[in-house]
């Protein structure tokens, strides 16, 4: 089978975008994996898929698939690169639109500026909602609201670390370091996402404060590894430092891949991310029947 696709990159978080819009083209998750592999297909950390709108004031459907092929709830910087998506092709003329995910309606907008901001919805703190199982620990309050130890072991490595838990969306455990660049992202990475408190397993955060309106970040995302950049990270590891008493309502992010603005009213009000959404190249590729 011969697709048409669109490589695209928001803050270094890269995409292999598909239009399903006149028709679904039944995709396994092998051939998932194939598009989403560097050395065999396009190469993306995300596949994300654009279908019409799936009922009444909803624009479009966004169907996100991860490089290791699992379908996934959400994805912030996609959500960018989608708006633009959708503009460049036609689709649509709104700034605004309407979109319907796994996990909820999103309005990614337009900006003047060639920046596209995303309300991304209120956080979600509630465990059982995460979902996160905090059975057995004891929460350590700081600030507004609180972090859970968790216990990380390897034959090499044994670590306690102090997360906080949300969901954007999609599960997200944050830690406070003192350097993004020494933090052991590789190594406590995969022990993070695969924690058996995360039955849906988790995106790891790990946060180094700058100031009150700054934060460095990198993130270790569930079912793709460590990225450029991650947009929903972003927005959980805002909300944390907010609800934690460390940052300001307004804090810009810089992700190895470029610079995130992310802006949070409080509890109950949605987070709302602005950043860069950019179209790589288009091309045509055979996808193998059984890759």
């Amino acid at each position: 089978m011969r697709i048409r696709f669109t490589k695209m990159q928001g803050a270094g978080n890269d995409f292999v975008v598909l239009d399903e819009t006149r028709g679904t083209l039944g995709l396994t998750p092998a051939q998932y994996r194939f598009l989403g592999n560097r050395h065999f297909g396009v190469g993306a950390d995300q596949i994300l898929t654009v279908r019409p709108s799936p009922g009444p004031d909803i624009d479009f459907q966004y169907v996100i698939h991860n490089s290791d092929g699992g379908e996934v709830e959400q994805c912030g910087n996609g959500a960018r690169c989608f708006m633009r998506f959708v503009r460049e092709r036609g689709l649509t003329t709104k700034d605004a639109v309407r979109v319907q995910t796994l996990s909820g309606v999103i309005e990614p907008r337009m900006g003047e500026d060639g920046r596209v901001t995303v309300d991304m919805g209120a956080p979600i703190f509630e465990t059982e909602k995460v979902p996160f199982d905090p059975a057995g620990l004891t929460p350590q309050h700081e600030g507004a609201w609180q972090t859970w130890h968790l216990a990380l072991s390897t034959h090499a490595e044994e670590a306690i670390i102090a997360v906080a838990v949300l969901s954007m969306g999609n599960p997200h455990a944050v830690q406070v370091v003192g350097n993004v660049d020494t933090a052991p992202v590789a190594t406590q990475g995969p022990l993070i996402e695969h924690h058996p408190r995360f039955p849906q397993r988790v995106n790891a955060g790990f946060m180094q404060i700058v100031s009150r309106s700054q934060i460095r970040l990198r993130v270790f995302e569930r079912g793709a590894g460590e990225t450029l950049a991650c947009g929903t990270g972003a927005c959980a590891a805002v909300v944390s430092g907010i609800r934690l008493g460390l940052l300001d309502p307004r804090v810009d992010v810089e992700t190895r891949g470029g610079r995130l603005t992310i802006e949070w009213a409080g509890v109950g009000q949605p987070v709302f991310m602005t950043g860069p959404a950019v179209t790589v190249f288009e091309g045509d590729i055979e996808v193998p029947e059984q890759p």
